[in-house]
């Protein structure tokens, strides 16, 4: 029962033979988890599979529940109510070292005494390998994460970079069906986050593990997963595949947090065909692509800021207005802008760095968004 640890299964069973990393991922079940403390609900009553192999993030702000769900999973929390299963063991109240799982840390957690072989081999040695199938675990993950020759190396002697690399390659040595990720770039630079990603995820489809990422990056959750949970107050408001999540967000919630948006509240009315008719509350009337489900009367539509398309003042149409430029914020690759339509309805625009149309404070253009980039929100 809740609050009681107890010893189920025997502890993970090492293979050591040259085929240790052909690992099999296994698939994660939560059922109705929760966890509270006091009258605080960190997480409640969620649900969730993810399949083996597959990539799952969790996103969200800070108190969401997304790091107390992956510690459930871990077994360093107890749930309250719910079970947790890794494959087909219920693991809800095993240990952390009986789960058939590793994690890697966000703050690396590396022994400083340690080299770096040292350190990656030190959960095989605590599992009582042999010290030839220690060593070439060692020189197999040292090897697969990029960091051969820098065994005998403290972790002070290690960049950034390199110290997320041992973390990793620690976690792989211990041959676990399931990996565990706790915000593990976050201390890294933007750069070396932006490369790290796609070495994590290259590494991931690799090995095939089953793996739970912790995030509060959108730009990370979207760019490695197969799928996306988005967090808030303890439950999951959004699930699903990242270009799903981002042009179809099931909530307001979820569209704000995962990329920038632009909300019109006004009334949808159907047209014939494949268009409905939209008129925002502050007048400006536009076409909207018709989508099932989604019926007549009040709605809040959303559009993202890089959909706007800026035009001249000259620019006529259905879907087009005018707007005033108030602030443009150069990003190298692109620029946000910040604008006022007639009506005074503010608006977040983003463009590329070759966008033909060029744009300054002051300047009075138009704007468009195509009917097939209003999306209806809850």
């Amino acid at each position: 029962m809740a609050g009681q640890c107890r010893s189920v299964a025997p502890f993970f069973d090492y293979p050591t033979n040259n085929g240790w990393l052909a690992v099999t991922g296994k698939k994660i079940s939560l059922s109705g988890i929760s966890k509270r403390y006091g009258d605080f609900v960190a997480v409640g009553n969620l649900s969730l599979t993810i399949e083996p192999g597959e990539f799952v993030s969790f996103l969200g702000p800070s108190g969401c529940g997304k790091t107390t769900t992956l510690r459930m999973i871990a077994g360093f929390i107890l749930p309250d109510a719910g079970t947790i299963k890794i494959g087909d063991v219920d693991v809800t109240y095993l240990d952390p070292n009986k789960r058939d799982l590793s994690i890697v840390f966000q703050n690396y957690a590396l022994w400083p005494h340690m080299t770096v072989a040292e350190n990656i081999g030190f959960g095989p040695k605590l599992a009582g390998l042999s010290r030839a199938d220690i060593e070439k675990r060692t020189n197999d993950a040292l090897a697969l994460t990029a960091l051969t020759g820098l065994g005998s190396r403290f972790p002070r002697q290690l960049s950034g970079g390199q110290q997320q690399r041992v973390a990793v390659a620690r976690a792989l040595a211990l041959g676990r069906s399931v990996l565990l990720m706790d915000e593990p770039l976050s201390n890294l630079d933007r750069k070396l986050r932006v490369e790290m990603r796609k070495e994590l995820k290259e590494l991931q489809r690799r090995l095939n593990i089953t793996t739970v990422y912790v995030t509060h990056d959108q730009e990370e959750a979207l760019s490695m997963s197969d799928r996306v949970a988005v967090m808030e107050r303890g439950v999951i408001a959004g699930l699903a595949p990242p270009e799903e999540l981002y042009r179809n967000p099931p909530s307001q919630f979820v569209a704000g947090f995962v990329g920038g948006v632009n909300f019109l509240d006004g009334t949808l009315r159907h047209l014939d065909g494949a268009y409905s008719s939209f008129v925002a509350d502050d007048g400006l009337e536009f076409k909207v692509a018709r989508k099932d489900g989604v019926g007549e009367g009040a709605v809040r539509l959303m559009t993202r800021p890089e959909w706007i398309e800026l035009r001249s003042i000259e620019g006529t149409g259905e879907n087009t207005h005018p707007v005033s430029i108030d602030f443009i914020e150069y990003l190298g690759a692109s620029r946000k802008i910040s604008a006022t339509t007639a009506s005074g309805r503010q608006l977040l625009i983003q463009t590329n760095d070759t966008t033909p149309m060029p744009a300054r404070v002051g300047d009075r253009l138009s704007f468009h968004i195509d009917p097939q980039n209003l999306t209806v929100v809850k």
